[in-house]
């Protein structure tokens, strides 16, 4: 700052010096003195103003006061047929060199942010918008439930189906085990459907990279040079494309925050399908899948059952909910005015997975 306050006295002094010298308003050199320090007074405001001010604007003022200025010189110059002499014609000079000046400083300071270089790359790349690419893995096709994601419009941007998972695919479908071969055949029939889909953009690329091995490596070097996002249900590719700071969309993660919210204390009604691996457990599923693990329901397989949930788990694989059965004569928590040993009727018309108010859970 003592810096800047220097070179600005020793300014002053310099201007106010030379008019001393030269006297250009009047013989007395005190007032010579006094003009050229308010001069510079003025000169030294000025550059305090633009201390805030952006160097591209700056900038953009030099050029378009430079630009107006060479097309005010233009304009004068082809006008040499006109009497200088004339004062109407000095003046119309005069005019014009000033006021594409002065439009050439405002309108350049106003747009310098033009020359920032982000702009100026901005210039030359194309118009269009941005494609979003959805790269699709071998596992999300032959899951399936990729085509009704599509389907309900979820997925935007541009589907590429890479040619290295197609063969993939086809090795899968020629399989001489009978299993494989059905899932191959079911991922090129969700291809198919995926590409009769009219609000759907579907590539198939030929982009390949021979060095890589892998069809797991190979999507994510693909994935990098579109810079789209990779979608697959597959659990160890997730984790490494994420390492690897590629996007993933998880068709799993997905269902799994469509499942219904399930807190302690609620009742459903399930099916008991078989038995669980401790004493005295049932299983049961629900209709997304989930499962859950009743106790004391061993005996009451192949029924549909009111059990109370106890607690939810919710791992990477999916979520597992945990409830127990109470048997009739042992509810200690039935409504007022219910016949004692009876099970709390469920709502009518209820489905897998309908819920109740919360009861007390009876301890045991």
């Amino acid at each position: 700052m003592t810096w800047f306050v220097f070179a600005r006295v020793l300014f002053v002094a310099a201007v106010a010096y030379s008019a001393s010298l030269v006297r250009p308003v009047h013989e007395l050199a005190i007032v010579n003195v006094l003009f050229g320090a308010g001069l510079a007074g003025l000169v030294v405001v000025f550059e305090t103003q633009l201390r805030d001010t952006a160097v591209s604007s700056m900038l953009g003022a030099v050029m378009g006061g430079t630009i107006g200025l060479s097309i005010a010189k233009t304009i004068t110059t082809t006008l040499f047929w006109a009497d200088t002499q004339d004062s109407r014609v000095a003046f119309l000079h005069t005019v014009t060199l000033l006021a594409l000046t002065y439009l050439g400083l405002v309108v350049g300071g106003r747009k310098g942010e033009w020359l920032e270089p982000a702009r100026l790359i901005s210039v030359f790349r194309a118009t269009a918008p941005k494609k979003h690419f959805k790269i699709l893995d071998t596992s999300v096709i032959i899951d399936g439930r990729i085509a009704d994601i599509c389907e309900t419009g979820f997925l935007d941007g541009t589907l590429v189906i890479p040619q290295f998972v197609l063969k993939e695919l086809q090795f899968v479908a020629d399989s001489s085990d009978p299993m494989k071969r059905n899932r191959g055949r079911r991922g090129l029939d969700i291809l198919q459907k995926v590409q009769k889909m009219t609000n759907l953009d579907v590539v198939i690329s030929d982009v390949d990279f021979p060095d890589v091995k892998e069809v797991d490596l190979k999507l994510i070097e693909l994935a990098r040079s579109l810079e789209g996002k990779i979608v697959t249900n597959d659990f160890n590719l997730n984790k490494v494309a994420e390492l690897r700071g590629v996007h993933v969309l998880n068709i799993n993660e997905l269902a799994n925050s469509l499942k219904p919210v399930v807190l302690p204390g609620e009742y459903m009604k399930v099916f008991i399908l078989k038995e669980g691996r401790e004493y005295n457990q049932g299983v049961a599923y629900l209709d997304d899948g989930t499962m859950v693990v009743v106790d004391n329901g061993r005996k009451m397989i192949s029924k549909n059952i009111d059990v109370v949930v106890t607690s939810v788990l919710q791992t990477t694989a999916g979520k597992m909910i945990f409830g127990r059965y109470i048997e009739p004569a042992g509810d200690p928590a039935r409504v007022e005015g219910e016949p004692s040993g009876a099970v709390p009727a469920a709502p009518a018309g209820a489905q897998t997975a309908s819920f109740r108010r919360p009861r007390p859970i009876p301890q045991t």
